[in-house]
């Protein structure tokens, strides 16, 4: 690991469900340089430990310029019917054999998060802060 520089937010999401409507909470989003191309999420629930998710950080940052995600993780803009008006709605489905969620968050928050991710580490530049010799030496000790 050769960076400890990290971005953080906490943000109010929406737990869309179904035929319930909406139920509000709070995630934490975190960015670290250790690990470049990677997003960490962690959902407050209500638990002594939150729920994390972690993904690529190139798939949420498609995610907000339209659907992205093919697997456990997709994220797309809300569309609005009138394209002169903006949403600031971002979606988000997670996906796992316990079950499907999807959030609902603030668009313009997720972008300035993932904006301030690419003041640490410009996109395209992530394997420059990697080092390979070192996570091949922890690979192999954990073998």
């Amino acid at each position: 690991m050769m960076n400890s520089v990290t971005v953080t937010a906490e943000l109010g999401l929406s737990l869309m469900v179904p035929e319930h409507g909406a139920v509000p909470l709070v995630a934490s989003v975190d960015y670290c340089a250790d690990d470049p191309y990677a997003i960490k999420m962690a959902f407050h629930v209500g638990t002594d430990e939150p729920v994390e998710w972690i993904f690529a950080r190139e798939l949420l940052a498609q995610g907000l310029e339209g659907p992205a995600g093919e697997g456990d993780v997709k994220v797309w803009p809300e569309a609005v019917a009138d394209e002169a008006e903006n949403s600031d709605i971002l979606n988000i489905a997670l996906s796992s054999p316990f079950g499907e969620a999807r959030f609902e968050a603030s668009l313009s928050a997720m972008a300035e998060f993932v904006k301030s991710s690419y003041r640490i580490i410009p996109a395209g530049s992530e394997g420059d802060f990697i080092d390979l010799d070192s996570e091949l030496d922890d690979l192999l000790w954990q073998a």
